[in-house]
């Protein structure tokens, strides 16, 4: 098996807050972060289909959208009147995103300016940060409360995965924090407009969520017109083998495509192999485009799948299908070109197994 990147990612934790506990497996951890379990493992009220509710720690009270200023709960019950330094009388938002989606959301809605503190995957999504007076601090698998308590934010952002030690870090610094865990398209459009609430910036959440949507619409309706559904095998983690995340199968039935398997769940080569998918595509958590295809090919055997004698096996940036923001809409574009390369324009981020092996 080819080797992993050692940074984690925040899609795959196992989540428990029944009586307020958290578990999480020793699993490697998505993207712009450490690998944890897969996403159909995790339980609790902010995994749940019918509860999937964005959650302030049960530590803190809720947060509670409204005029003139977001009110953020703090202990004791107090009320914290956020308004970005817009009104007297009115704290300035101090935000400690510890995930890139997060931060680049920020980026989208304007909102850079309330950010005090970030992790170093957050800079990578948003080169702009390197200029700005932003701490770096770690992400939400690995944070501290000594780091938190050193740049005061009265908001910490968090998505999964929660290393239970790092989250109790979080609590314990007193700051109130909103955890989000996306598992559709739908939820992270709920995410974003959640976010945009908060930090008052929640016209262009709209925008955004309106755009993300109006362009899935746009390759949807084309993608209509093709004849043929392509079957898709999409790997988001390749020890072991994990099927993508449930936000990407709607983005290859967007495409046009058919997802082959269970998003989110652990497979093996050999059921892989069962199903001789049409299109191989991966997008390791934390590799970038650096997937070694001809090498995955290999050490599985997969010589004589359809995909691979067809030539159709492809690496997309996992930060365009592993992220849940706007730079899904550059996996879609992949993925369309991918699927349906006679309809769509080629994305020069999608890599073949041809390209990659004259670079070898």
């Amino acid at each position: 098996m080819a080797d992993l990147p050692a940074r984690p990612c925040p899609c795959l934790a196992n989540l428990n807050q029944a009586n307020s506990r958290l578990e999480v497996t020793d699993k490697p951890t998505v993207s712009s972060r450490p690998k944890s379990a897969a996403a159909d493992e995790v339980e609790g009220p902010a995994f749940s289909s019918s509860l999937r509710v964005p959650q302030v720690s049960p530590l803190r009270p809720g947060i509670e959208a409204g005029a003139p200023g977001a009110r953020i709960g703090v202990p004791g019950g107090r009320f914290l009147s956020v308004g970005a330094g817009r009104s007297p009388g009115f704290q300035p938002l101090r935000i400690a995103s510890l995930q890139p989606s997060i931060t680049l959301t920020l980026q989208r809605l304007g909102r850079l300016d309330d950010l005090v503190a970030c992790t170093r995957y957050c800079v990578e999504a948003v080169p702009e940060l390197a200029a700005r007076n932003v701490t770096i601090v770690a992400d939400s698998w690995s944070s501290t409360m000594d780091e938190l308590l050193a740049v005061q934010p009265n908001l910490v952002l968090a998505s999964v995965p929660y290393r239970m030690e790092s989250l109790a870090a979080i609590l314990r610094a007193g700051c109130p924090v909103l955890t989000l865990a996306p598992h559709s398209l739908a939820d992270i459009f709920a995410d974003i407009r959640l976010i945009g609430s908060v930090v008052h910036a929640s016209d262009p959440a709209e925008v955004l969520v309106a755009e993300i949507s109006s362009n899935i619409e746009t390759v949807r309706a084309a993608a209509a017109n093709c004849s043929l559904r392509p079957r898709v095998y999409c790997e988001e983690w390749g020890k072991p083998l994990i099927h993508s995340q449930p936000w990407v199968k709607e983005l290859v039935e967007a495409a046009g495509g058919e997802f082959i398997g269970d998003p989110g769940k652990t497979t093996a080569p050999e059921a892989v192999a069962a199903t001789d998918p049409d299109i191989l595509i991966f997008a390791w958590c934390g590799a970038g485009d650096r997937v070694p295809l001809a090498r995955v090919i290999e050490q599985r055997g997969w010589q004589s799948l359809r995909a691979v004698t067809e030539g159709r096996v492809y690496c997309i940036p996992d930060e365009f299908l592993n992220t849940p923001a706007h730079p899904l809409l550059d996996g879609l574009a992949c993925l369309a070109a991918a699927i349906h390369p006679n309809s769509f324009p080629a994305h020069p981020r999608l890599i073949s197994l041809s390209h990659s092996r004259k670079q070898t």
